[in-house]
């Protein structure tokens, strides 16, 4: 046990972070994947988009026939029947020609360009253009997002809003993402009573359990609050095996003592190994961590310290059991200038 040297944070996150695996994967519909780790590689079995549309409300035209058209000097364009978004093209167009096109819509053939309604005038069946356009202009071309074949989302992404919407597009229904770690929360002390408790003399309610299930919930796991462990060491290693058979990590809120006799270190040395139990910080230095049935068990200090314990000891550790790879907050580097 590393509990009679003091590690400094880093160290003691380390040690954490070397005991926590990533967890196994599972199949969830995609709504449900959104923030997860993707465990699988999508590929594109179509082009996305399908096929070459029109980008904006206009006329699709052969950019050849606008040139030279401006305000002063309009090119006169024949009509043809319009293209609604929902509708495929039949035929194409000719030298001279142009058709109304909606955005969406598909190009039709012999059209290279969509010049902007706002650019043109219809006068029966005719089209004057008031401005040249250039070969692509307000096209998007088939599998300009991902072409069919390719890896639209690769293993080991957090997903995203809008990757939801590739695998809708991709007829992707589920797919398969890391799991959610299940965290225990345990509360230990006498002085502790649920919350829904009456309040007597020298009693405290079980405040902390949640603002610690709060920042589980915030890291995308799921919490179990377990209650409150009071009644000395069987009723603390009841607590810590219960949730120790039926989830992934455990984190209990408490004032944990730096004395030979803490009842935190006791049960786990009883039920499992401890690792350490001191990590140089204030407030937060009597941070606990060990091993029971093979389940990490992070031990945090109480009263506000068990917040900031919980940032920098217990969400790195989540974040990876989730898969994730960004375990560290931002962090940014700035100068003070003004005066103090």
């Amino acid at each position: 046990m590393k509990g009679e040297i003091l590690l400094s944070v880093d160290e003691a996150r380390e040690i954490i972070l070397n005991k926590i695996d990533r967890l196994s994967s599972e199949e969830v519909p995609i709504l449900e994947s959104l923030g997860r780790v993707l465990d699988e590689n999508v590929y594109a079995e179509i082009d996305l988009p399908p096929f070459d549309s029109s980008t904006m409300d206009g006329y699709a035209v052969r950019s050849e026939d606008t040139m030279g058209a401006w305000p002063a000097g309009p090119i006169e364009l024949k009509a043809l029947e319009g293209i609604a978004a929902t509708c495929r093209p039949e035929g194409e167009i000719g030298e001279g020609e142009t058709i109304r096109i909606m955005a969406g819509a598909p190009l039709p053939e012999g059209a290279d360009a969509v010049i902007m309604v706002e650019y043109t005038e219809r006068i029966d069946d005719r089209v004057l253009i008031y401005s040249p356009a250039r070969p692509g202009e307000n096209i998007r071309y088939a599998g300009e997002d991902v072409k069919r074949g390719e890896i639209a989302l690769a293993r080991g992404k957090r997903i995203a809003l809008g990757d939801i919407g590739i695998l809708a597009a991709l007829g992707k229904a589920k797919v398969e993402v890391v799991r959610k770690p299940t965290v225990a929360v345990i509360a230990a002390g006498d002085e502790l009573i649920d919350i829904d408790m009456p309040l007597s003399a020298g009693k405290i309610r079980n405040s902390h359990s949640y603002e610690i299930a709060a920042q589980v919930i915030d890291c995308g796991c799921v919490p179990l609050i377990l209650g409150v462990a009071s009644g000395g060491q069987e009723a603390l290693a009841a607590k810590i095996e219960e949730a120790s058979s039926a989830d992934i990590i455990i984190i209990i809120t408490s004032d944990v003592s730096v004395s030979d006799c803490d009842l935190i270190r006791v049960v786990l040395n009883q039920i499992g190994e401890i690792i350490f139990w001191q990590a140089v910080m204030e407030p937060g230095r009597p941070l606990a961590f060990g091993i029971v049935d093979r389940k990490p068990v992070i031990s945090l200090p109480g009263a506000a310290s068990s917040i900031i314990s919980f940032e920098q000891f217990a969400r790195p550790a989540l974040l990876k059991m989730s898969g994730r790879t960004d375990i560290s907050r931002i962090s940014i580097e700035a100068v003070f200038e003004g005066k103090s």
